[in-house]
């Protein structure tokens, strides 16, 4: 073995002709063409970038500046897409109004660091009909400013196929904080506060992920997913913090929740933590083949889980609850609300009072059920009106109701005894501390047994009630 192929397999030898060559790469590359010697590497940093980005500042663009650097933003945005490379900014504030993202744009900037401030002429971003858009590690200001007509979110992405949005912050929006229209993509790992609507509003979606956010301290929602009509949507909104939500505009229920999916089926709402929200934690309206599992619902201000109107298909299993007027409800058989499992919910310390006048059946209720469902393994403690709300007049039918706990509750279950309403199947259920009764008929809102528990069913054919254990 000769000795140069000995060196070789020293380290300190490869170190030393490493840095050696290097050396003299970087020294020919600095000499005039006419000087450099032959066979010399060419190594020119202004075309060599070993990030592959764009820097902002070489695009002109001055961190901290007073001026508005609209027009030099756009540029430097156009200019690295059009070139397929990323736009890095650096640290600093920025004052940006009415930019347009093209297609393949992607910005990244220092997280917490980079700071975009609106300035409040039209828009903030917009990006229409591209395939792929790529936001990242800013913040972006709305500064209250008012929005132009033409958007909704101080980011607005339309028809965008692919839109990527992670580690971002985006506060202070009159709008919604970010709009996603017929978009798909992900959002992820971001921060949306102080929205004048919601905090994120996607419609007409395309299998979005919307995961592991904090969407905190909003006007009037939190995160919505929403069609314009019914149909195919097929999002996964799983491990957000969403907090604080307010319900300014008003109303009974379309403002002020924290998860809301209108007429958006196959959706998943699961593992998210949803605190102090007007009316509900999670709330879908006109949604099939909804689940809504594994989720925490704490001090909602009135029902905390709600599957309401016409649907078909609600899976809410395995949520805690502490906190609300209402628990779960899955109503409005009477619009074709119906097929249900209710299965495995932690439902405490519930209030009768709510956000509005009560109507109908009123506050206090663990959960409200009425057609073709299954409720069983939940445990139901503090409700102060009833357990369980079981049909509303004739609108009962095929309710099994098994192996459940209501303790320290008004009344356990409340059942429809009214002309017309179905089946319900009542048995191997453990109530404790019901004052007011274990079963007990209702015609609508009035009581109108006595406890069924112990007298059964009797003369109401519709009903079947056995091996329930009363403490």
């Amino acid at each position: 073995m000769s000795k140069n192929r000995l060196n070789t397999g020293n380290p300190h030898v490869r170190r030393r002709a490493l840095l050696t060559g290097l050396s003299a790469t970087l020294a020919a590359a600095m000499l005039p063409a006419t000087q450099k010697p032959a066979g010399a590497t060419e190594l020119s940093f202004s075309r060599v970038d070993l990030r592959g980005g764009h820097d902002a500042d070489l695009a002109g663009l001055l961190p901290d500046a007073a001026d508005d650097q609209s027009r030099r933003f756009q540029a430097a945005i156009n200019e690295a897409a059009a070139a397929g490379r990323i736009l890095r900014l650096p640290p600093g504030s920025f004052v940006i109004s009415n930019i347009d993202l093209p297609d393949g744009a992607r910005i990244i900037g220092v997280p917490g660091a980079t700071r975009l401030i609106y300035g409040g002429r039209g828009h903030g971003m917009l990006a229409e009909g591209a395939r792929r858009i790529e936001l990242s590690g800013f913040t972006f200001d709305g500064a209250n400013q008012r929005l132009g007509g033409h958007v909704t979110g101080l980011v607005h992405l339309r028809g965008v196929a692919d839109a990527v949005i992670e580690d971002m912050e985006i506060a202070g929006s009159s709008g919604y904080g970010l709009t996603l229209e017929a978009s798909g993509g992900r959002v992820s790992r971001s921060e949306i506060s102080g929205a004048g609507l919601a905090g994120l509003y996607a419609v007409e979606s395309r299998n979005l992920a919307i995961t592991d956010n904090h969407v905190r301290d909003c006007a009037n929602g939190g995160i919505l997913v929403h069609r314009w009509s019914t149909g195919e949507d097929g999002t996964i909104v799983a491990r957000n913090r969403v907090s604080r939500i307010s319900s300014r505009a008003g109303g009974t229920g379309q403002n002020g929740n924290g998860i809301n999916i209108f007429r958006a089926n196959n959706v998943m709402v699961t593992g998210n933590h949803v605190s102090d929200c007007a009316f509900s934690a999670i709330r879908a309206n006109q949604a099939s083949n909804i689940q809504i599992t594994s989720n925490q619902a704490i001090r909602s201000g009135e029902t905390a889980v709600y599957a309401e109107f016409s649907f078909e298909g609600a899976v809410i299993a395995s949520n805690l609850i502490d906190g609300g007027a209402v628990g779960i409800s899955v109503a409005n058989f009477n619009e074709g609300g119906r097929l249900a499992a209710v299965q495995g919910n932690i439902i405490r310390n519930l209030s009768d009072r709510g956000p509005y006048p009560a109507e109908h059946a009123g506050f206090g209720i663990g959960i409200a059920i009425e057609a073709d469902a299954a409720v069983s393994g939940n445990v139901i403690e503090g409700a102060p009106k009833w357990g369980v709300l079981m049909g509303w007049g004739p609108f009962l039918r095929a309710v099994n109701f098994t192996g459940n706990t209501i303790r320290a509750s008004g009344a356990g279950v409340a059942v429809s005894v009214v002309e017309g309403a179905g089946a319900a199947l009542i048995s191997d259920n453990m109530f404790d501390q019901v004052p007011d009764g274990a079963i007990v008929g209702c015609r609508w809102k009035d009581v109108v047994t006595g406890d069924l528990a112990k007298t059964g069913a009797g003369r109401f054919s519709h009903l079947t009630i056995e091996r329930n254990r009363v403490a």
